[in-house]
């Protein structure tokens, strides 16, 4: 007998990432242990460009993945701008975020806590997101629809991305300021393993769960 499974409301979810990844995402950050795969190259433009904040730089970047995607595909998609309107929200919830993180504890134990929420905040809100059928965050919509155009495996494309925004991130900070800014032991031990946390995750969720929303079929 097949299990019930729980239905969901893709809105409540997709409200629920917005949430917690902009949260993670400046948690990372402030854990000292460098800024997520996914944001990493707006902090780097907005170290070398401070007049901008991050939230901004995060949905210009965004766009640009959505302008990617579509050239990709070689025809407009109406949805993918529902995702960038998605980012914006994204984009101004790390700079609220960021208004307030400060007050937090900054001990060593602690920065190591809040990395390891971080990481598991962030891996829930992209497994989430994948699934909610909702729009989504371009950063967290990118790899998804990689995925379906090169018909490659999500965890390798989702590593593959995270690993060149590092590069870039890299690239970025090293030129301009003369020292790389923003990496850290954290943010390559997150590249290289949330692609196969997030499918474990993401697998698990398949098993109880169910999303609906006004975009399902």
């Amino acid at each position: 007998m097949e299990k019930t499974k729980t239905v969901l409301r893709g809105e409540l979810a997709l409200l629920t990432v917005v949430i917690i990844n902009s949260f993670g995402v400046v948690l990372m950050l402030y854990s000292g242990s460098g800024i997520s795969a996914i944001s990493s190259v707006p902090y780097a433009f907005s170290e070398v460009l401070p007049k901008v904040t991050l939230g901004t730089w995060t949905y210009i970047f965004q766009g640009l993945l959505i302008l990617s995607l579509m050239l990709l595909r070689k025809r407009f998609v109406p949805a993918y701008l529902l995702s960038f309107a998605v980012g914006f929200a994204f984009g101004i919830m790390i700079d609220v975020n960021e208004m307030w993180i400060d007050i937090l504890p900054y001990t060593m134990p602690m920065r190591v806590l809040y990395f390891c929420i971080s990481y598991v905040v962030l891996c829930i809100g992209i497994a989430l997101s994948n699934r909610c059928k909702m729009p989504i965050i371009p950063t967290d919509l990118f790899p998804r629809e990689l995925c379906g155009i090169t018909g490659k495996a999500y965890s390798k494309i989702k590593i593959s991305f995270d690993v060149i925004c590092l590069a870039v991130t890299a690239f970025l900070t090293f030129a301009f300021l003369h020292h790389i800014m923003g990496l850290g032991i954290g943010t390559v031990l997150a590249a290289f393993t949330m692609g196969k946390v997030i499918g474990v995750i993401g697998n698990a969720m398949d098993q109880h769960f169910e999303f609906v929303s006004v975009f399902s079929h």
